[in-house]
């Protein structure tokens, strides 16, 4: 009995997690591949096998050509300043500032608020004729802009929402591993004439590599699926009739799989958008990891 215990307990243990997986996460992609191969209607449910029609037309779609545009644009302007950022809010914190419990709860304030609220200030913020933002450019006599209307403001104005709701999360991330360090290697740094930027370069970063790949990554899936603050952005959101601005400038790919799926009711096409935007998120993810593990090592 007490072999059976030490062979098989440990599977049992771990049991209810690729249960829960298997229904909630395995299950679901596996039906949505098959629904993509099918022209399958939201209402009226199957209406025949189509194979790989679905993905042909999805590759001379041009929306949705556009969607994977500003998702990638809306990925980097949002996550490369906001890691980056979140690295140096950790450092900060990190050297003992008085009050050092009401910062870093304060940095996490933004990430606890609504996320509709957040978009609700925001809109306010980059208004086109009351906007606190363009009544500050005015000072330097920028003319207003209308951040709604073109391309990189709209992207700009949304990344700057999913900066400001994020930072602080990954910063305290950073944080954490950041007083893990051995304070005996940055002794013997000082001790060699290592200055405080180099000491950050050649010991923190390298030694806080395992979390900066975990913010990466997670980023990078929450980058590439960007829905909420895009959506809110948009005016037309509240009536349902969202389409990622006028001109669709800022529409991500899930605010296409979103039109397609929920207003057109064409299940099958919002099916294939989700395992398009699937392959999107692991390749780029891959590719993040990889660059992010060689930069981090470089001591």
């Amino acid at each position: 009995m007490s072999n059976w215990d030490a062979r098989y307990t440990p599977y049992l243990i771990i049991a209810p997690f690729f249960l829960v997986f298997g229904i909630f996460g395995l299950y679901p992609l596996v039906y949505t591949a098959w629904v993509s191969l099918h022209d399958w209607q939201l209402i009226d449910g199957n209406q025949g096998f189509v194979g790989l029609a679905n993905y042909v037309e999805l590759f001379g779609d041009s929306k949705f050509w556009n969607a994977l545009f500003n998702t990638l644009s809306l990925f980097v302007l949002s996550t490369v300043p906001q890691l980056l950022a979140a690295l140096g809010l950790a450092a900060l914190l990190d050297r003992g500032l008085r009050g050092s419990a009401f910062w870093r709860a304060g940095v996490l304030l933004p990430n606890v608020i609504s996320v509709a609220a957040v978009a609700l200030v925001f809109a306010q913020f980059f208004g086109r004729d009351f906007g606190i933002v363009n009544f500050l450019l005015g000072f330097v006599g920028i003319d207003p802009i209308d951040w709604r209307a073109e391309t990189w403001a709209s992207h700009l104005a949304v990344s700057t929402m999913v900066m400001w709701r994020w930072t602080g999360y990954n910063a305290l991330l950073y944080l954490a591993a950041m007083q893990s360090v051995p304070k005996d290697m940055y002794e013997s740094a000082t001790l060699d004439g290592a200055g405080r930027w180099r000491m950050f370069w050649s010991i923190t970063v390298p030694s806080i590599r395992p979390t900066i790949l975990f913010t990466v990554v997670t980023s990078t899936i929450g980058g590439l699926q960007l829905f909420a603050e895009p959506a809110l952005f948009d005016p037309g959101f509240a009536a349902n009739n969202s389409t990622g601005g006028s001109d669709r400038q800022f529409q991500t790919l899930v605010l296409y799989m979103y039109e397609k799926g929920f207003r057109l009711f064409d299940a099958g096409y919002a099916a294939t958008v989700a395992w398009m935007l699937f392959v999107v998120v692991l390749v780029v993810a891959m590719i993040n990891f990889t660059l992010t593990r060689r930069i981090a090592g470089k001591g």
